[in-house]
């Protein structure tokens, strides 16, 4: 029995990566500089895997940006705003360069081009760039990075198993440029698999990876005939010496069984993680010849398995199978945090509790000896290790929560009024312009902000102090927006780590580690605090900060929190009850702080959600149960106040058409949304739902440090209000500006208000 790796995290236990990439940016380091700090991470993570026991290391996980950006880079599919040309008119190679201009929306010039559209991966809080196809693309390899790995892993002497997406998911990812079906493109795209699989061969590799994530939705038939031909040609064309992969994983793909099983591959993984079932079924299926890869530890989750349950569960396969039964993470690590052994200062709670990406692959190899003929002893220190593990969490309950979640009623989850006489009031109460404008909430975090909370932790700075200079800061954010006429106003969040990291620091039931990264996108990187027990709110959070910054003016100030259903989706969430009472025993915290932000004069009050989508299950015959605790949460969350109070949430990177029933049945006063990169395509959902209540639909791409132009503003507000209208629209960005400048910041939204100043004009 073989233990193998499906990918792992790239950015570093001390995100190595993050800060060599953004050196690179602000032209501190060359590229040579970055590109030794990669091949040293690579090193060390290939060398961390074959010492927990991986032979086929995965190559090709690595990416300086996103691996599907990688991959269009590999296939040519670079868009034609980014492509520099040579002397002659011809395109210049594609290069690391082009693909950070795809990313960061620069063209060859360094000059203005719309970044590729950004979106999450999946259910996951990883963001990829997704591939723009036009009805002419050709596709051919067109850069070597995975096969410049392929060599650099077989130097070290380690067997290299590449990884690559799938064509069919690859396509199903992308978007196209024109009206057309892109699977018309598929007969191209895989003369180029061939000749990538040729390539690898040729360097001596024996299994290729190809991930299919795509498995896991309800697939239409041309979709599943897109997989049924997709593998046939690939079998047919391939170098006899490379066997196939595979691999799928987020969510159970027993629904495609007949479809996965028929297929000319020499080895299937399956995610068991998200159904365990799957296992009996798949194993009726497998050919004599074919290997069976089995997900059986948590890739997105921190909690340590429970190896020797999971060993009871397989024992008859690994027997059966022998040497054809390969045990795995359930999908890439990339979504877990990298190595446990950096962390010093965990609380009791969590001692013994947590297992990062190094240790998950050690798991494995624990998992390897309870079904091997090793020695008692060491299989009883493992079970035992077990045992007082699971006797130690049970100990966390908190009896007064779950008795308080039990006792919830169906008019905990409504507000006194509807939306038509709610809408009314706050007009009478806010007397706010056509078209408002506001922002997300937060306002740069620069590095004297970063520096001074870095010193307070450290002990270095009193908390007198650190709350006098942190005043200073609001005061000058809350100037700075009076200044350029914002409508209404923020306070900047100057005291927030991060958006879900500084409220769960409140919340009972909730811990934290020092080096728990994990990347969001680029060089972003999120540390997610770790929901262990039944949570709760002892304190106010944010009612201090609220109301210091809305005695500074008489304009409004929002109140700003994080709705109970990112919070969940951006912790590592404690996997012993369901994800629903967890929502609700943090939607109830939430709703204690909007009832006292409200007692303190708050008029506005925002509960942001823009992890409310991902948390769907991939297949869409599962999304409406999902979708009715989710709204449930919001709502319990925003329930508490008079119909005067404004309730605002915002949410980002989402298609919208799938889910616009529940949005609207949040029934938040205003929502606000990501909308720049897509020039507004995602408010059609809206459109032709007739969305009732008010929107904001973000005009200034925070993503990328491009500074629209007024003109630019003025189209785009335009569109909206073809499709919305005018009364309910609201301006703003399409997200927080913690990660930008205030030289960007600033002309940017001044550019905002004279549009508007504009459109006012206009309508």
């Amino acid at each position: 029995m073989k233990i193998t790796n499906l990918g792992f995290p790239r950015i570093g236990r001390q995100r190595e990566l993050k800060f060599a990439l953004e050196k690179y940016w602000r032209g501190e380091i060359d590229q040579s500089q970055l590109v030794q700090v990669a091949d040293e991470l690579k090193k060390l993570h290939w060398d961390w895997q074959s010492q927990a026991g991986v032979e086929l290391l995965p190559v090709g996980d690595f990416a300086y940006y996103d691996q599907v950006l990688t991959l269009s880079a590999t296939l040519n599919a670079v868009p034609k705003r980014h492509r520099g040309v040579d002397s002659q008119g011809n395109e210049s190679p594609i290069d690391l360069d082009t693909l950070f201009r795809v990313a960061r929306g620069r063209a060859p010039s360094g000059q203005h081009a719309c970044a590729a559209e950004m979106t999450k991966f999946f259910n996951t809080n990883y963001h990829y760039q997704v591939p723009e196809l036009s009805q002419d693309q050709q596709f051919n390899i067109a850069y070597t990075q995975v096969f410049d790995e392929v060599d650099q892993a077989q130097s070290f002497g380690y067997q290299a198993k590449p990884v690559l997406l799938g064509p069919v998911t690859y396509l199903y990812l992308s978007k196209t440029i024109g009206e057309f079906d892109k699977l018309s493109l598929l007969p191209q795209l895989l003369e180029a698999y061939q000749q990538i699989l040729t390539r690898f061969a040729e360097q001596g590799v024996s299994w290729v990876q190809l991930d299919e994530p795509i498995l896991a939705a309800d697939l239409s038939a041309d979709w599943q005939e897109a997989i049924r031909h997709s593998y046939q040609v690939l079998a047919q064309h391939k170098p006899q010496s490379v066997s196939l992969l595979l691999a799928s994983y987020y969510g159970s793909i027993a629904h495609h069984h007949t479809l996965v099983s028929a297929l000319p591959v020499e080895g299937l993984h399956l995610d068991l993680i998200s159904d365990k079932n799957q296992l009996a079924l798949f194993t009726t299926t497998l050919s004599a010849e074919q290997v069976l890869s089995i997900g059986v530890i948590n890739g997105r989750n921190v909690w340590a398995a429970d190896v020797d349950l999971i060993a009871e569960q397989i024992q008859s396969v690994a027997t059966d199978l022998g040497d054809r039964l390969w045990i795995a993470p359930s999908c890439s690590l990339l979504h877990s945090p990298v190595d446990l052994d950096s962390e010093q200062q965990l609380i009791p709670e969590l001692q013994g509790q947590l297992a990062f990406a190094k240790q998950k692959l050690f798991e494995l190899n624990d998992l390897q000896v309870l079904l091997s003929n090793a020695d008692q002893q060491a299989k009883q220190l493992i079970i035992a290790r077990c045992q007082s593990r699971r006797k130690a969490k049970a100990a966390n309950a908190d009896l007064q929560v779950i008795d308080r979640v039990a006792k919830l009623k169906a008019s905990d989850f409504e507000r006194d009024s509807e939306f038509s006489n709610r809408i009314f009031a706050q007009h009478q109460k806010l007397k706010l312009p056509l078209l408002p404008t506001t922002t997300i909430g937060s306002f740069p975090q620069t590095p004297a902000i970063r520096g001074l909370r870095s010193r307070w932790r450290k002990g270095e700075v009193s908390d007198q102090k650190y709350q006098s200079q942190l005043q200073l800061v609001t005061k000058d954010t809350i100037e700075r927006q009076l200044k350029l006429g914002i409508d209404v106003l923020v306070h900047g969040e100057a005291e927030r780590n991060d958006m879900v990291e500084y409220f769960a620091e409140y919340l009972n039931g909730v811990g934290f580690t020092q080096f728990g990264w994990v990347q969001s996108y680029g060089s972003r990187c999120v540390k997610p605090p770790l929901i262990y027990g039944d949570v709760s709110r002892p304190k106010a959070m944010t009612v201090e900060w609220a109301t210091y910054a809305q005695s500074l003016t008489e304009k409004p100030v929002k109140g700003m929190l994080t709705g109970p259903v990112t919070i969940l989706h951006w912790s590592f969430a404690r996997e012993d009850i369901s994800r629903e009472t967890i929502a609700n025993q943090i939607a109830l915290a939430i709703r204690d702080e909007v009832v006292d932000l409200e007692q303190a004069g708050i008029g506005i009050i925002q509960i942001d959600e823009p992890a409310f989508r991902e948390g769907l299950p991939i297949k869409q015959t599962e999304w409406q149960t999902y979708l009715n605790w989710a709204v449930d949460a919001f709502r319990l969350s925003a329930a508490g106040v008079e119909d005067q109070t404004q309730i605002h949430t915002h949410m980002c990177y989402s298609e919208f058409n799938d889910t616009i029933e529940a949005i609207a049945a949040m029934d938040a006063d205003v929502i606000t949304i990501e909308t720049s990169r897509s020039h507004m395509v995602l408010l059609n959902a809206f459109e032709s739902f007739a969305y009732p209540n008010d929107i904001g639909p973000g005009v200034y791409d925070i993503h990328s440090p491009n500074i629209p132009s007024v003109e630019e503003m003025v189209t785009l507000m335009s569109k909206a209000a073809d499709k919305i209208p005018v009364k309910q629209l609201w301006v703003n960005p399409d997200c927080g500006l913690k990660t930008r400048t205030w030289d960007e910041v600033e002309p940017a939204l001044k550019n905002l208000v004279e549009a508007t100043k504009i459109l006012r004009r206009q309508f």
